[in-house]
């Protein structure tokens, strides 16, 4: 099978609300990177390391593919 476009998707700005609106510093902070990328992250402009991915969703006490979805089509 040959993949011919991934896209990844996240809740993040949906989980950062349900958890007493976390701000993106706040959970940068959590983190350890900066608002910035996780304004990137969020707005699916830049895609986080496996170890930012997973840091992300240990904060929301959550698996990671609660977090990030990726989808594929083949052609």
């Amino acid at each position: 099978m040959t993949i011919d476009k991934i896209t990844i998707e996240n809740h993040i700005r949906a989980l950062r609300f349900a958890a007493d609106e976390l701000t993106q510093q706040k959970l940068a902070e959590h983190v350890g990177v900066s608002r910035q990328t996780i304004n990137a992250i969020e707005s699916a402009k830049y895609f986080p390391s496996l170890e930012v991915a997973f840091r992300i969703a240990r904060v929301f006490d959550k698996p990671i593919d609660e977090v990030f979805q990726c989808h594929w089509k083949s052609k």
